[in-house]
Order: structure tokens, then C-alpha cells, then sequence
């Protein structure tokens, strides 16, 4: 099953989701901080999710709990850059567990993940929408039961198209 991305909603089997992108839109040329969505075709690399607030979430991909000193690394100067780190960190990143519902659940889609290229995005990700769908920093977000539906339809072979 692929799942593609067309003028805000994500289509696959006989769904259509409403979803939010990237507060710039839609790019071939992604860069850090852009504020924009990635184009292009990407598989799902694992799940994070607050195990207090989902207790279990259906799914094959690989499930990680999101911990108090979770994050993602998103300094370009960072041999961490683009990948999930632990607090103390004394470069940037964005942290994992929010007071928000925004990250309860997050889909890994895996842009710029292997190999790593430096400047060319990090973070981008399946998330919580927020209630008036509020542009993202590049992720792509969706309702919460949205995204435990999804979670358990999707699997490391399917595929996010992105146009």
C-alpha cells in the first residue's frame, strides 16, 4: 500500500485524510530550516510514541518510547545531525516529549536518514496535527485517530508520495 500526498490530504486504500505541510510548502530543494515539506517518494523507518498517553500502538514498523530526555538532533555542524539524540545535548535539537499532543505519536519518514547529508533537512516526520491544522516546520501532520489508523495499515516497505 503507498500513500500519496496531494493538495493537503494523504489518499491510500479507499481513504482521504486531511493533513498540514510545511508552513512554505512543497520542495525538490529542501533545506535546514526552510520551513518546507520534502517532494519525492520516502518509505517509514519506526514509530515514536508516549507510551502515557497511547499505552499501545498497533503497528510493524519498529516501535520506540518516546523518554523525558528524547530528542532530534537538527545542527547541520552535528555528527548527530539528523538523528534522535539524548538531553543533556549541547548542540541543537528538538525535543521528543512535548507538553502538547503534537508528537504523542510520531512516524519517522525517512528523508535524508542514509546516507545523512549535511543542510539538507532533518525531522521530518508523520505527527499530531494540531486543532486548526497549523502549518508545520516540514513535517506532515494528521488527526490522532488518523494516525493510529495508519499506524497499523502501514509497514518498512510502504510508501509516502509526496507531490
Amino acid at each position: 500500500m503507498d500513500i500519496k500526498l496531494k493538495n493537503k490530504f494523504l489518499y491510500f486504500n479507499e481513504y482521504k485524510i486531511k493533513c498540514a505541510l510545511g508552513k512554505r510548502g512543497i520542495t525538490s530543494k529542501k533545506i535546514e530550516g526552510d520551513e518546507k515539506t520534502p517532494r519525492g517518494t520516502f518509505t517509514f523507518k519506526s514509530i515514536f510514541y508516549r507510551k502515557d498517553r497511547i499505552p499501545k500502538i498497533n503497528s510493524v514498523l519498529k516501535r520506540i518510547v518516546i523518554k523525558k530526555n528524547m530528542g532530534w538532533c537538527d545542527d547541520t555542524n552535528s555528527k548527530k545531525y539528523n538523528k534522535m539524540i539524548k538531553f543533556p545535548f549541547n548542540l541543537s535539537a528538538e525535543k521528543l516529549w512535548l507538553k502538547n499532543n503534537t508528537y504523542d505519536v510520531i512516524i519517522v519518514i525517512n528523508y535524508n536518514l542514509n546516507p545523512v547529508i549535511k543542510n539538507k533537512g532533518s525531522a521530518i516526520f508523520l505527527h499530531i496535527a494540531k486543532k486548526n491544522y497549523a502549518q508545520t516546520k516540514g513535517c506532515v501532520a494528521i488527526t490522532k485517530k488518523n494516525m493510529i489508523l495508519l499506524a497499523g495499515k502501514i509497514n518498512n516497505k510502504t510508501k509516502i508520495i509526496i507531490i
